[in-house]
């Protein structure tokens, strides 16, 4: 992607996930949940530590706000440094937006050292990423376009070709189909479907709203 059309969008994390690793005999719980402020953040970390309360270590990780404004940690007890740190890398590394994340780590007997610890938690961290829905969120414009049956199938295979996500068709006297077109891709967009149907092609522009497509549907924010 572009660098001007990636500044438009921002990852962030729809649907949180438990991931689990073994080191050593330790087992590293991590449990990831999207949170919008510190609040959010902290009491999902009350509810972990509830949860998971005969555990030696609940450490946890927070980023929220568009530039990642708020960020917090805590190694809860393990040695400085080594958990809650490493695991705000991950998620600032990963560039995820408005996520907490609580590795909660049952002691296998066996120490691991510092840099034992580091990888550890940071394992878990992306395992508990990829356990969760993170999805690309961005401007776009909800647009319909009208066109006769003899366009529409080289207007279905441009919006495949640019990944422009449909979100309903109706077939009538003519074709009309809802899409929602990302801001970047506007001009391009009805360039090519301007060219490709000879000028047949009709748009009717809606509203606007950031969005992201989620199990190859459209969610609005």
């Amino acid at each position: 992607m572009e660098e001007g059309k990636k500044n438009l969008g921002q990852k962030i994390l729809y649907r949180g996930g438990t991931g689990e690793i073994v080191e050593k005999k330790s087992r590293f719980i991590a449990n990831v949940t999207p949170v919008q402020s510190e609040e959010e953040a902290l009491a999902f970390v009350a509810a972990i530590k509830k949860k998971y309360w005969d555990a030696r270590h609940n450490c946890y990780a927070f980023v929220a706000g568009d530039r990642h404004q708020l960020q917090r940690c805590s190694d809860d007890g393990e040695p400085q440094g080594t958990a809650g740190r490493p695991m705000l890398d991950v998620l600032l590394r990963e560039d995820v937006h408005n996520a907490a994340v609580v590795v909660t780590r049952y002691f296998g007997g066996t120490l691991l050292g510092t840099g034992g610890l580091v990888r550890a938690y940071q394992k878990a961290t992306q395992e508990g990423l990829c356990a969760s829905t993170v999805v690309w969120k961005q401007p776009g414009e909800v647009w319909t376009i009208h066109t006769d049956y003899n366009g529409i199938g080289k207007i279905q295979y441009l919006l495949a070709q640019n990944q422009i996500a449909v979100m309903d068709t109706v077939y009538a006297d003519t074709v009309s189909v809802q899409v929602m077109v990302p801001v970047s891709e506007k001009k391009h967009l009805m360039d090519e479907i301007t060219e490709g149907t000879n000028g047949a092609a009709r748009f009717e522009q809606g509203i606007q709203a950031e969005f992201a497509v989620i199990d190859g549907e459209v969610k609005k924010f």
